[in-house]
């Protein structure tokens, strides 16, 4: 089963602090002699060998010239650094100039994949969201997270998405959580719009949508929601970042996640049929 999403992020970082401590070593130095060399203090060296404090850039260079490092390797692991750093990526940091540039930054990711699939626990996935619904949740987003306000033209973006689900030769299977249905995001009209986008969506011939209802016996636990492409990467949405998985490993595990939880959810008429309860509940 999938570990903590932030995983992927820390095992690059202790990766990076590993080769890091084996230069130090290789060099013959203690951490105080490295501490007098690069000026940082010795308690900052420690929690950099110990993978509890990311190293910049300039750390990295001052740590391997005082190891006297071989050429080339201040570089490749500045670069590692970066890598780890793009694995774990706060909204906030994503959002600095408003959700438009993270909407348009991940259309290259339904261009180039086959099979994409979604499992979502707290709202639609969003290809599938519709203007309404759209604009009242990336609004509420903007107001939690206190970043600029580019609403509708973040909306605008997202809302290309669904052209995915039309053409070429990508693959769609969604699952969602029964409660999804219910949370309540812009009001009944919202809503109910919403949920017969979802029943439009289910006859379209490359979409399998399944619900996995409240009362189904649970042979895995409700997850954070996660987005798979192909087999090549998984974004897991935390509330506070979003966490880009490549390791085949950790991929693997969310792909045997998506299995048994698609396996929980009703498909066709039974999932219809929830959807449909879901609009009349709201009067």
């Amino acid at each position: 089963m999938p570990q903590s999403p932030s995983s992927s992020a820390q095992s690059a970082r202790e990766t990076i602090a590993r080769r890091l401590k084996a230069l130090q070593q290789d060099a013959g130095l203690t951490g105080h002699d490295l501490a007098l060399r690069t000026g940082f203090s010795e308690s900052k060296v420690s929690r950099i060998a110990g993978a509890r404090t990311p190293p910049s850039a300039d750390d990295i260079q001052r740590w391997c010239a005082a190891c006297d490092a071989p050429d080339g390797e201040a570089a490749d692991l500045v670069a590692a650094g970066r890598a780890a750093d793009e694995m774990y990526v706060q909204w906030k940091r994503l959002h600095r100039t408003g959700m438009k540039h993270a909407q348009d930054s991940i259309l290259p990711q339904f261009e180039n994949s086959r099979h994409i699939r979604m499992y979502c626990s707290n709202v639609m996935p969003g290809i599938v969201q519709r203007r309404e619904y759209a604009r009242a949740l990336m609004g509420t987003i903007t107001a939690f997270q206190n970043t600029p306000n580019d609403v509708e033209a973040a909306v605008e973006s997202r809302l290309q998405r669904d052209r995915y689900l039309h053409r070429g030769n990508c693959t769609f299977a969604f699952v969602l959580e029964e409660t999804v249905l219910y949370y309540p995001l812009g009001g009944a009209d919202t809503m109910a719009d919403q949920l017969r986008h979802l029943l439009d969506i289910m006859a379209l011939p490359r979409v399998s949508l399944g619900v996995i209802p409240f009362r189904a016996p649970r042979t895995m636990w409700p997850l954070e929601a996660f987005y798979m492409f192909d087999d090549r990467q998984v974004d897991a949405e935390l509330l506070t970042a979003i966490v880009r998985i490549t390791t085949p490993g950790e991929v693997a595990a969310y792909s045997k996640a998506f299995r048994i939880l698609s396996g929980m959810a009703v498909h066709g008429g039974a999932a219809r049929a929830l959807i449909e309860q879901a609009i009349h509940a709201l009067g």
